[in-house]
Formats: C-alpha cells, sequence, structure tokens
C-alpha cells in the first residue's frame, strides 16, 4: 500500500501508538501477569466508581434520559445541559466570566490537541513548548513537518535522590514565528507544577504576543485535582483551557474539554463535526448529575486528590529505597500519577531498559519520546528517563518497582 505523506505520518509507527499497543495487548490477554506501570490509566477508586455507577443507573432507569444520551447526537460543541451546567459552576466558584458558548466537548483530549494544534501551526507557525519532557501524545500531532519548538530545560537537584526541572530563562522568548504556547499543569510525565508565578508570567508573555497560551489540565486543577500543592486554576481571555473526564474515572467515555473564546468554541465544533460528526453523549450525561448533585468538586477534592497524595507518597519512598545505591534521581512528584526516574549515564538507553522490563513483565514508558521539539541530540539526558505509573493496585506498584530496582542496577554493573 503507497501511503500519502499523512498516511506516513499517521500509519506508521509512534511513541503513542506503540504504547497503547502494549497496553492492549497486555489487557487482552485475561491471564497476562504483566505488571502495568506504563499507561495514563487512572485508578479505580471505589468512592468514585459508586457516585458513576448511581449517575449511570438514575440515567437508565429514566427512558428519555437514557434514549437521548444513546440515540441522539450532540450539537457541534457538545452536550448543551453539561456546557451550561459547569460554565455556571466555574464562574461561581472562581469568577470566570464564561458561559456554555466557551466550552467545547471533543471526543477525548487527544482529539481537542489534534484539532487545536492542527488549526493554529503549520505553514511555518510553531506550538512553543516551554517546557521538556512534555505529554508522548503531543509529539506525532500535526499535519507535515513538525510544529513544535522547545527548550532544554534547567535542572535543579534536590537532596541526594530528588530533582526538578525549571523553565529555562531562554524559554521566555515568544519569537515571531510562534502560533501558541503550550504546557501541560501538572505535567505528563514528569509530575511537575508550575507556579502560579510561572503561569502568570506565561500568560502575560502570550498576551503581550497576542497569541494563545494553551493550559493541559488534564490532570489539573480545577478537577481532578491531582495536584500536591497550593497551585490554583488559571483561565483569562485568551487562555484556552484544556480538561477532560478521564483522569476524574471515566477515560472510555473519550470526553476532552476546551474552555476558550467563543470564536475558537465555535471553530473546534465545525472541526469536530467534519472529522467526528458528533462528541459521545455518555461522559456528559454522567458528569452532569454529578455537577447538579455537588459531587464533581467535592470528590476530586476530597477523594481523588488525598487517594493519589497517598499512592505517590508510598511508591515514590519505594522506588527511591530500590534504587538507594544508585545514581538514580526521581523528579519532585507535584501532581499527575507517574514517577519520573533519570538514571544518569545510564550504560543502555532507557529504551532498552523498556524493553527488559517489557520481558520482565513489567511495562513502563521510556523517556526519548516525550521530548517533542528538542533538536539536540548530543543531550543524553533524553535518553535516560523513564516513566512509571503508580496508579495502579499497591502490589502490583510494588513488585513493579523492585523489578525496576533490579533492572536498573544491571544495567549500571555493565559498566
Amino acid at each position: 500500500m503507497e501511503l500519502s505523506s499523512f498516511g506516513q505520518a499517521y500509519c506508521g509507527e509512534s511513541g503513542i501508538s506503540n504504547l497503547m499497543e502494549d497496553l492492549g495487548k497486555a489487557l487482552a490477554q485475561a491471564d497476562s501477569n504483566t505488571l502495568m506501570l506504563g499507561g495514563g490509566n487512572p485508578a479505580h477508586i471505589p468512592e468514585v466508581e459508586d457516585l458513576l455507577r448511581d449517575s449511570l443507573k438514575e440515567i437508565v432507569d429514566t427512558p428519555a434520559l437514557c434514549s437521548r444520551m444513546l440515540g441522539d447526537y450532540d450539537p457541534p460543541e457538545g452536550h448543551p445541559a453539561f456546557r451550561e451546567a459547569l460554565a455556571s459552576e466555574l464562574k461561581a466558584r472562581f469568577g470566570w466570566p464564561i458561559g456554555a458558548e466557551n466550552i467545547f466537548l471533543s471526543p477525548g483530549s487527544q482529539a481537542s490537541f489534534f484539532l487545536l494544534f492542527s488549526a493554529l501551526a503549520g505553514d511555518g507557525k510553531k506550538i512553543h513548548l516551554p517546557l521538556v519532557p512534555e505529554y508522548i501524545g503531543y509529539r506525532d500531532i500535526g499535519v507535515g513537518p513538525s510544529i513544535f519548538r522547545s527548550h532544554r530545560p534547567d535542572i535543579e537537584l534536590h537532596g541526594d535522590k530528588r530533582f526538578k526541572y525549571r523553565i529555562n530563562p531562554d524559554a521566555y522568548d515568544i519569537q515571531d514565528d510562534i502560533a501558541a504556547v503550550c504546557i501541560s499543569r501538572p505535567t505528563n510525565p514528569t509530575g511537575n507544577v508550575l507556579t502560579d508565578d510561572e503561569v502568570g508570567h506565561l500568560s502575560q508573555l502570550t498576551r503581550d504576543a497576542n497569541i494563545p497560551l494553551i493550559l493541559d489540565n488534564a490532570y489539573g486543577l480545577p478537577f481532578p485535582r491531582i495536584v500536591f500543592n497550593d497551585a490554583k486554576p488559571f483561565w483569562e481571555e485568551h487562555v484556552i483551557l484544556c480538561m477532560s473526564l478521564s483522569k476524574f474515572g471515566l477515560p472510555a467515555t473519550r470526553t476532552g474539554i476546551v474552555i476558550a473564546k467563543p470564536e475558537i468554541i465555535k471553530a473546534l465544533g465545525r472541526a469536530n463535526t467534519i472529522q467526528c460528526l458528533a462528541t459521545p453523549s455518555m461522559g456528559p450525561e454522567i458528569a452532569l448529575r454529578l455537577l447538579q448533585k455537588q459531587q464533581l468538586f467535592h470528590l476530586s477534592n476530597e477523594v481523588i486528590r488525598p487517594y493519589y497524595h497517598r499512592k505517590v507518597e508510598h511508591a515514590s519512598q519505594l522506588l527511591e529505597s530500590n534504587v538507594q545505591d544508585l545514581p538514580c534521581r526521581i523528579h519532585v512528584p507535584e501532581g499527575a500519577l507517574f514517577l519520573w526516574l533519570w538514571c544518569p549515564d545510564c550504560p543502555i538507553t532507557s529504551r532498552e531498559l523498556y524493553e527488559r522490563l517489557k520481558a520482565k513483565g513489567v511495562l513502563v514508558i521510556p523517556g526519548e519520546d516525550f521530548f517533542p521539539g528538542l533538536d539536540d541530540p548530543e543531550w543524553t539526558h533524553q535518553r535516560e528517563c523513564l516513566r512509571i505509573s503508580y496508579a495502579m493496585a499497591d502490589d502490583v506498584v510494588e513488585k513493579g518497582l523492585a523489578i525496576v530496582g533490579e533492572e536498573v542496577r544491571r544495567a549500571y554493573q555493565e559498566k
């Protein structure tokens, strides 16, 4: 089969497709003993799932609601009642001057970013990523050559076993060919959370340059609030705020949320109609019940955040002890579902380490694909990191981290 340039870009191998293929194969095997520390699947939190089932049961037991959810298309921008309810809640809680016309629902965050990046960049225009490593799913989005520009971060060392990325001052230089600035908060894969001052500075720079600031809050604020410090939600008129119902506990419903100016929302709705016809209704219909009962934010603040905070404290301490005698460091975990392990001067690359761990029955993600737009092949740091999910059951995480420690130690012994 002869493929077009588009087909070559989207039908071949990519970091995100390889990730999902590995996860899918492992999950499809009913008797699989694979320890799944690789994907971004959220934990199955009983308190959350109980309320999700209650909402779904309420819908199913109401024939008119169930018929509408399963049998009717939503308009281009997505479920009207959910958008109206979410806008009202955000306006009441944070004073954001928004209405339903400021909210677009997509069939998942990945679809949101494909539409946004493709609409804004290309033809010589770039998406600027001020801090990498960044989300693996960004890397292959965009039609044509790479649409990203990024900078090597500054690295702060914290104690003997921790470190933290900071935005390099050069990354604040917004050049004329930049169409938008994008950053995830908390950052996937590292769990880094930009401070309120850093977000405010980026906001001012993009406002002055008359370009959007895209904030990817799939794990963050105001929900599902998998953030472990006092960072605050942020939105301004030139900001495109992207959220999701996935990490709240509804990944299979594929519901992305974009909050932006009405003209951006209208454009996204039109593009989504061409690409997907309509957005699924199940996620918004379930979440609408949670909003109406004041459960969406309550669960985020009082259940989801504490649940992951406990897990990350346990997992990070365990991983640290498993590599205690090695030169490895863990990124300070401030949010999201991952530990980011740096193995300085490791004799093998993180991709080789990934293959060895897969052979041992542990799925993690190699770090190479988390540096989109960084043209710096001499920087070996890109090949020295692993992303490890701590969202699975504690016994799975404990077994997996023990094997990670063993394999990393074996790699260093090959020097």
